[in-house]
């Protein structure tokens, strides 16, 4: 059975959005602007519902494919401005990049 079966986009654009959603954690109006940057119009409230119909198997995918945390963790630090006044901020990393 074809579960894209009465969608006005092709099945490749909506895995594609809710992709963008789910793997980078990204809101709905951020994966509408990165696929208006391609051309693609859509609203936010399509990706919406895409992610209500289709997310549990992307989310579920994506985690099976997470090989887990590393063994090794490193301090990722930075030092930012804001509002004149210098912050340190920082977050744990594990040797492949990973944060947490």
């Amino acid at each position: 059975m074809n579960t894209y079966k009465r969608h006005r986009f092709p099945p490749d654009i909506i895995s594609y959005a809710v992709w963008l959603y789910h793997r980078f954690n990204l809101s709905n109006r951020d994966v509408e602007d990165l696929l208006a940057e391609r051309g693609i119009t859509v609203s936010y409230e399509t990706i919406r519902l895409w992610c209500i119909k289709f997310g549990t198997r992307y989310a579920r995918r994506l985690k099976k494919r997470h090989r887990g945390y590393g063994d090794t963790f490193y301090m990722d630090e930075v030092f930012v401005k804001i509002n004149g006044k210098q912050q340190y901020l920082w977050r744990a990393v594990d040797q492949d990049g990973e944060g947490y």
